[in-house]
């Protein structure tokens, strides 16, 4: 897989320092915050290529975060992270424009896969593939 840099947002902590940890385990140069606001402000000053986003979050939800994002980057892709929301949720972000949706508990070669998918659509929607 190429490297590529992914974002991951999250309020949990134990399952972001998990994530976190377990992406950089493959390589891969990942990113984490816990909050939809700093999503957004890390996103002006950094490129990535994937953004992993959790729907439930205090203050700014998942859903308002990638209304957010899409608007500032709309090449840049999201999957949703749906865990105590329901599949609605999920549907809902990609009709916003979200690459997809997994629920958690998330299995990591799923979500692999999931970013690879998603990394490869980046790349053909900016004529690089």
């Amino acid at each position: 897989m190429d490297k590529f840099k992914v974002l991951v947002v999250d309020d949990e902590e134990d399952f972001l320092e998990t994530i976190v940890k377990r992406l950089q385990t493959r390589k891969i140069d990942v990113t984490g915050v816990d909050s939809g606001i700093k999503a957004l402000s890390i996103i002006d000053d950094r490129d990535f290529d994937v953004v992993i986003l959790d729907v439930k979050m205090p203050g700014l939800d998942g859903i308002e975060t990638l209304r957010e994002i899409k608007k500032k980057k709309p090449l840049l892709e999201v999957i949703m992270l749906t865990g105590h929301a329901s599949v609605e949720s999920g549907i809902q972000g990609m009709q916003l424009g979200a690459f997809d949706y997994v629920m958690k508990p998330v299995a990591l070669d799923e979500l692999l896969e999931k970013m690879r998918q998603a990394y490869e659509r980046k790349l053909i929607s900016e004529g690089k593939a």
